[in-house]
């Protein structure tokens, strides 16, 4: 078994809620609470789960884009959440970004020589020209071409903005992408385009990627391993083919119901989930899912299942599993 590239272990993130006259601290939000697994060299773990369960907080929070509140963040063995900005700074080199919106995320003002050469010049590489020579490089591996440097992000298409973000993360050959739904902004033609770009860079530079994504499809397509959030807590992970066959979590089962098929001859029975996902700020006690559980029982509003193998590499966090029922 081969060493993971990174570990998280209890990651939590908590945004405080000040309110009142004098602003004080009346709550928080608990975007992450308590995610823990490992990431194995040369995969793509897939994180997926519906919009505000703390996805994206978690994939930041282990850039320390986001300071974790709370738990333990190894890279290739060392607990980065105890580094110090210029540490941190040096190993941005191995650990980089792909960001959602590729309109956001690139400066307009900038041209894409700039854009892609600057974290070139801040990791060491003074000489322009070395520079130059590097950026026309990258612009052929994303499938653009060297002239396309002396233009500006306005200029090109969304799926070409999102080739570009994808030269830059990889300009200083990078160990860790953390891709963070690199493809719901762009049309379903161009999504399919970009998932196999990447599949193909992370073949040919030998990349590890944890692909945060609320597409189940999308997910599969490309993961080899797949976890499922819900509520800031990961409730389910294991391989995509254990994952999509036989999901033990009700949540997942009621996910997994939801994604249509393209043969209209299939009938699936689809899982209707009653009530609202609760608020990050007040959830549940216990179980966080209970409220939604068709299966739900006592202990589930009383104690918090533990995240636990249920079978060989396939973790659950459910009391159907547990022993306790």
């Amino acid at each position: 078994m081969q060493q993971p590239i990174l570990e998280v272990n209890g990651l939590k993130k908590y945004f405080p809620i000040h309110g009142g006259v004098l602003g004080k601290k009346v709550g928080e939000v608990k975007a992450v609470d308590d995610v823990s697994f490992q990431v194995r060299p040369g995969e793509i773990l897939g994180i997926v789960g519906e919009s505000g369960c703390g996805k994206s907080t978690t994939g930041k929070s282990i850039l320390r884009l986001i300071e974790p509140s709370e738990g333990e963040v190894k890279f290739e063995g060392q607990d980065i959440t105890t580094f110090g900005s210029e540490e941190m700074r040096k190993l941005r080199k191995d650990m980089q970004i792909i960001f959602q919106d590729p309109y956001a995320s690139l400066n307009p003002r900038h041209t894409v020589e700039k854009i892609i050469g600057e974290p070139l010049l801040v990791h060491g590489m003074k000489s322009k020209s070395e520079r130059k020579k590097r950026v026309q490089e990258l612009l052929e591996v994303v499938g653009l071409s060297a002239y396309h440097a002396s233009r500006y992000p306005h200029q090109f298409s969304g799926g070409q903005r999102q080739r570009i973000g994808i030269a830059r993360a990889l300009a200083n050959n990078p160990k860790l992408i953390i891709c963070d739904e690199p493809v719901s902004a762009l049309d379903v033609s161009v999504q399919s385009q970009i998932l196999n770009l990447m599949e193909e860079l992370r073949d040919e530079f030998n990349l590890t990627y944890i692909f945060i994504a609320h597409d189940l499809s999308v997910v599969k397509h490309i993961s080899d391993r797949v976890g499922v959030m819900y509520l800031g807590r990961m409730v389910e992970l294991t391989d995509k083919e254990k994952l999509y066959e036989e999901p033990k979590h009700p949540y997942t089962q009621a996910l997994l119901s939801a994604v249509p098929e393209p043969d209209p001859d299939i009938v699936k029975e689809r899982i209707i989930l009653e009530g609202d996902v609760p608020s990050p700020a007040n959830p549940p006690a216990g179980c966080a899912f209970h409220t939604r559980c068709p299966f739900a029982m006592d202990i589930c509003s009383q104690i918090r299942p533990e995240f636990q193998p249920v079978d060989n590499q396939h973790f659950v966090a459910c009391h159907l599993y547990d022993g306790r029922q």
